[in-house]
């Protein structure tokens, strides 16, 4: 049984199209997801426009951002059943041997491989997925806000674990896509007080990023980053997918204060980092997630402490993928949702 995919079949600019695929094979440790609905993520629209910078296995389904129920059961998996609600993890390939994987932070291990660019993603009607991925979905919890909780682990790993932040800091988050929107709201859950900056076409991002009790600044976020005793911002969570915003936050953070790096970008810089040293700024990264930030996550989307319904800016079919990923590209809305059946 063959079900259309959005695939990105090559490296060149708009290599993505509508394509039938077949149905997927699972192995004894697998189970096969029928998709539910799939997040588009800025590396999609990234593999779309070709200015990504990392190795794609061509011809790929595109999606990570996923939930959907089991439709079946790899022979050796145990704790999941036929029609269970779930979302899936994206490190769809990992070296269990790897010293990383053996720590937990298999998210770090080098040979790792994920949905959407590494093996074939969501944007389809049925995805295969190791059981070591899948989390249970609570029946209150909606799919469409379910398949978010991938950026939402995206956003806890950069505030919550990697960052050092406490109730009373203030805290400016650069860039209000998916990414940094969902940072705000994490840093506003550990108490901070935020700002969220962006350029003028951001206007309708930066109101919705108020809706999470953040200030949106649009240009020059310096007065904000002062006001309190003119010397920065205790924390800078740079969610911007260029590189040179670092420059921006290096002059915005306090002294001692913390810069976390989440976003890509890969240009080089052409600056100095001589202000890092001289303000003696942590310049800390933050990449994916692991299992116990997944099971944080759903606890907060299910409890509705987070709440991520004001950035889904719509949901699409699958066949209307290109209106979704255009709204999203050209920022009309933060964060567009497939559904492929």
């Amino acid at each position: 049984m063959n079900s259309i995919a959005v695939v990105n079949y090559a490296e060149e600019k708009g290599s993505v199209e509508i394509r039938e695929i077949a149905k997927p094979i699972i192995g004894p440790d697998d189970v096969l997801l029928e998709v539910a609905n799939v997040g588009v993520c800025g590396s999609d629209l990234h593999q779309w426009t070709s200015d990504h910078s990392w190795p794609v296995n061509y011809p790929v389904v595109l999606g990570h951002e996923f939930g959907g129920n089991i439709a079946e059961i790899g022979s050796n998996v145990q704790g999941w059943k036929e029609g269970d609600r779930v979302v899936s993890e994206t490190a769809a390939v990992i070296d269990q041997n790897n010293p990383m994987s053996k720590q937990g932070l298999y998210n770090l291990d080098p040979t790792r491989k994920g949905f959407g660019y590494g093996v074939n993603g969501a944007m389809t009607r049925f995805v295969k997925v190791p059981a070591r991925c899948l989390h249970n979905v609570p029946d209150k919890l909606p799919f469409e806000q379910a398949c978010l909780t991938e950026p939402c682990s995206v956003a806890y790993n950069s505030v919550v674990v990697n960052s050092n932040i406490k109730p009373g800091d203030r805290v400016l988050v650069i860039g209000p896509g998916t990414i940094g929107i969902l940072c705000a709201a994490m840093a506003r859950l550990c108490g901070a007080e935020v700002a969220i900056v962006g350029l003028e076409q951001d206007r309708g991002r930066l109101e919705i990023a108020s809706q999470y009790g953040c200030e949106g600044i649009v240009g020059d976020a310096s007065e904000w980053a002062k006001k309190q005793d003119g010397l920065g911002v205790d924390c800078v969570i740079d969610a911007a997918g260029v590189s040179a915003t670092l420059k921006m936050a290096l002059q915005l953070v306090r002294p001692n204060g913390q810069i976390t790096k989440v976003g890509w970008g890969p240009k080089p810089l052409n600056f100095s980092l001589d202000p890092l040293v001289q303000k003696n700024v942590r310049l800390q990264g933050s990449f994916s997630h692991n299992w116990p930030i997944w099971e944080k996550v759903l606890s907060l989307l299910t409890s509705g402490r987070l709440n991520v319904n004001p950035i889904i800016g719509g949901v699409w079919n699958l066949t209307d993928w290109h209106e979704a990923f255009e709204q999203m590209h050209t920022g009309k809305v933060v964060k567009s949702v497939l559904k492929p059946n």
